[in-house]
């Protein structure tokens, strides 16, 4: 068999998709680049955006095509959108055989014998809510520099705008022992930085309860979680592991216990994604964000009072029900006051099952088209500004892989996140103090430097004595 996997949409999407290549490959699969090539056409897709949907069926038409000329080929259709539609993308989309959810991975390779054997098209979104499974993917991910580890799946936040939660289910979470062990496997194997994720990754609780306290946490604070707890427990238990990201966190929960973590555990990079969505009161409120304004700006300036030159990046979400011009303003000021070096910006789409439908919506699309339009040019902005400030300085770079556009070169992140272009030779993996020469549009251009010593971590006992 071989299988070919198309993703669609975010970090957990990527992630899936690289834990159903674990799947087939040990069910005697063989993954192929070219789905013309393939026996097995999977589409792990995306139901947050209404885009995503449409460049689902768009690409379903013509996989159709395809199997018209090799009716022996299965397609499979996967991830969220599988989720949230079941047997209406069959019913309009004849051509798909397969129909998986995000928790019924592990079933894939029974599912395709079934087929094989004469069985009709299935569909099978089934949430594992009383025994919650997390895959692992090591055979894939172990060399690369940087892997995704996940800690949790589904999400309790319930904004207005958001169908995660009907996709994902509610949260489950992983042990802190499992996640601990794969992080220490694939550092083993090669990797160099993890990211954590989570649809509300900073919301993690132990389910075995075997994490103690962080410092700062405050136990009767409803927006503590045991996060920090379990990034002090990776510092602890896995010192080879050089940085740990995470990704995304919600900004109620980057509390006391967060911010220290972040100051004192120098595996954690000076760089925090930290969705907003808006910056006005009475937006935030009809998303069900749980916060307001001046929360979430007082949780940012807390964290740039305690890590020195700490960079952030955010959500933006234009045109929600209700958004006047006076609402974007608001935003727009936010961007600016939080300093935001990074800004992804979408105009709304409703989502069924969506609590915002009965909100309607009532901005034009000319009107989201031009607030998302003036979003970027204070985003792209600051993030210029930013860059250029960078030009004389050293950064130290993590080596992921050639450059696509020089593929001489090599290409990296800082340990704020920005993207750095180095010219000449460099060892994937490898962590160099790299001479910033140039500033691009949204990246840098560096040479080697001498390469810094790195100091000493911080150690606390972590897990409770059994």
């Amino acid at each position: 068999m071989r299988f070919a996997i198309t993703t669609f949409g975010c970090q957990m999407n990527q992630h899936d998709s690289e834990r159903m290549q674990e799947v087939l490959r040990l069910a005697g699969g063989e993954p192929v680049v070219s789905v013309e090539a393939a026996d097995v056409i999977v589409l792990n897709t995306c139901s947050v955006r209404e885009k995503a949907e449409q460049k689902l069926f768009s690409e379903l038409g013509r996989l159709a095509r395809l199997k018209r000329k090799r009716p022996e080929i299965t397609l499979v259709v996967a991830g969220c959108l599988a989720q949230q539609e079941g047997e209406g993308i069959v019913r309009r989309a004849p051509a798909v055989d397969l129909v998986v959810g995000p928790d019924n991975i592990s079933e894939l390779p029974a599912l395709l014998a079934d087929l094989d054997l004469g069985g009709v098209p299935r569909v099978r979104t089934v949430f594992d809510i009383d025994e919650p499974r997390f895959l692992t993917a090591p055979s894939v991910l172990s060399g690369r520099a940087t892997a995704y580890v996940t800690t949790m799946k589904g999400c309790n936040e319930r904004c207005s705008f958001c169908i995660v939660p009907y996709t994902r289910g509610p949260e489950r979470y992983r042990p802190s022992r499992d996640i601990i062990d794969e992080i220490a496997a694939l550092v083993a194997g090669g990797v160099r930085e993890i990211t954590l994720l989570g649809q509300t990754v900073n919301s993690y609780r132990d389910p075995q309860g075997r994490l103690q306290l962080a410092p700062d946490a405050v136990s009767d604070d409803p927006d503590e979680s045991e996060f920090a707890a379990l990034l002090w427990a990776i510092a602890e238990e896995v010192p080879e592991l050089a940085r740990l990201r995470y990704t995304s966190p919600h900004p109620r929960h980057l509390t006391a216990s967060l911010i220290r973590a972040h100051r004192e555990l120098e595996l954690l990079p000076r760089h925090v994604h930290l969705p907003v969505q808006s910056g006005s009161d009475r937006m935030l409120k009809r998303m069900i964000r749980r916060y307001t304004r001046a929360d979430y700006l007082e949780r940012v300036a807390r964290l740039r009072a305690a890590v020195d030159g700490v960079t952030i990046s955010t959500d933006v979400i234009v045109g929600f029900s209700g958004e006047t011009e006076g609402d974007f303003v608001e935003t727009l000021s936010l961007v600016g006051e939080a300093q935001h070096v990074g800004v992804f910006g979408f105009m709304y789409s409703p989502r069924p099952h969506t609590p915002a439908l009965r909100l309607g919506d009532d901005v034009t699309e000319a009107e989201k088209r031009e607030r998302l339009q003036r979003l970027f040019e204070v985003s792209e902005r600051q993030m210029s500004e930013h860059l250029a400030s960078l030009v004389g300085s050293v950064q130290r770079v993590l080596i992921e892989g050639p450059s696509k556009s020089r593929p001489e070169n090599h290409s990296g992140r800082s340990e704020r996140n920005e993207i750095v272009h180095v010219e000449g030779a460099a060892d994937v993996g490898e962590i160099i103090d790299i001479d910033i020469v140039r500033a691009y549009k949204h990246s840098l251009l560096g040479k080697s430097s001498k390469p810094r010593e790195r100091a000493s971590k911080t150690r606390l006992p972590l897990f409770e004595a059994r």
